[in-house]
């Protein structure tokens, strides 16, 4: 059975607590949701899998020993990966950026930092701009995956608040090993006994999102297949009750592949209120099916 990362958690996996705030700003976040979700994994496992690691709330929530995180996305896992091995590089190249930002023209100084991203993807400069872009909703265009999302209206936290945050989630990943995989192949890595959470993204709408443009749900209810097969635990998190426009995201469960299944609230939808100009829109509540294999 694997451990928890620090001696305060040793307990229970219901005791798990999410960092008190988010390192990134990402579309899907389960940082508000991570405990909960928590709560449904099996008390008794191996190492942990999250190959759709994304703000990485529910790895950092669980804070287990024995964790791999993963994603398609480079730039992304570079974020991570420096994280875990190099904390105060993270807290330099925020603070670079945050300086370059605060010009007396501060949308230029943001779309300075976009355009060396577009022509160069890399994490440092993704790190600035998920916290700083419109809504936090980092977007790309789905013919050449230029990062389209223009300069927010707020204002980004301070290069001081945001060194508190790298060092309350190094000590939560610090042991954790973040590699650059598709989620086949990280899927492909666990072994009999370890668990899997995969929060993919959302088929209905998340089309202009990083990696959302090829993804297939139905490949992915057949890897889960695979690894329930070979008594891997997996709990996945996909689009419960929700619109996207005037389409209802209820998706086509594969019959008998999970056992059981609960929904997570997860309030209204950021991505919509982000294409609506921030109004709030009553019908766009998300409740996110967690399905689980066991």
């Amino acid at each position: 059975m694997g451990k928890y990362l620090f001696k305060e958690l040793e307990v229970s996996l219901r005791a798990s607590e999410p960092p008190k705030r988010q390192l990134l700003k990402w579309i899907g976040n389960k940082h508000r949701f991570a405990q909960e979700i928590v709560s449904y994994f099996p008390s008794d496992f191996n190492t942990y899998y999250e190959p759709f690691l994304g703000s990485g709330a529910v790895l950092a929530t669980l804070a287990w020993e024995k964790s791999v995180g993963s994603d398609i996305f480079l730039p992304l896992i570079d974020i991570w990966q420096t994280l875990a091995k190099a904390p105060d590089m993270i807290k330099k190249w925020y603070l670079q950026r945050w300086k370059a930002y605060c010009t007396e023209n501060r949308k230029e100084g943001y779309e300075k930092i976009k355009a060396s991203y577009n022509k160069n993807p890399n994490g440092a400069d993704l790190l600035f701009l998920c916290r700083s872009c419109y809504g936090g909703v980092v977007r790309f265009r789905k013919m050449d995956g230029y990062m389209s999302t223009p300069c927010g209206i707020h204002e980004p936290i301070s290069p001081e608040a945001f060194s508190k945050r790298v060092d309350e989630w190094y000590v939560r990943v610090k042991r954790a090993e973040f590699v650059h995989l598709d989620y086949q192949q990280a899927m492909g890595r666990a072994q009999p006994g370890d668990l899997i959470y995969c929060d993919p993204p959302y088929k209905d709408t998340q089309p202009i999102l990083y990696g959302a443009q090829s993804f297939s749900i139905k490949r992915l209810f057949e890897v889960v297949a695979e690894c329930k097969k070979k008594g891997i635990y997996v709990a996945l998190s996909i689009d419960g009750s929700k619109r996207s426009g005037k389409i209802e995201c209820n998706l086509p469960i594969p019959k008998g592949l999970f056992e059981r299944e609960a929904f997570v609230n997860c309030g209204r939808s950021m991505l919509k209120r982000f294409q609506m100009n921030g109004r709030t829109l009553e019908k766009e509540v998300v409740h996110d099916r967690l399905l689980l294999t066991y």
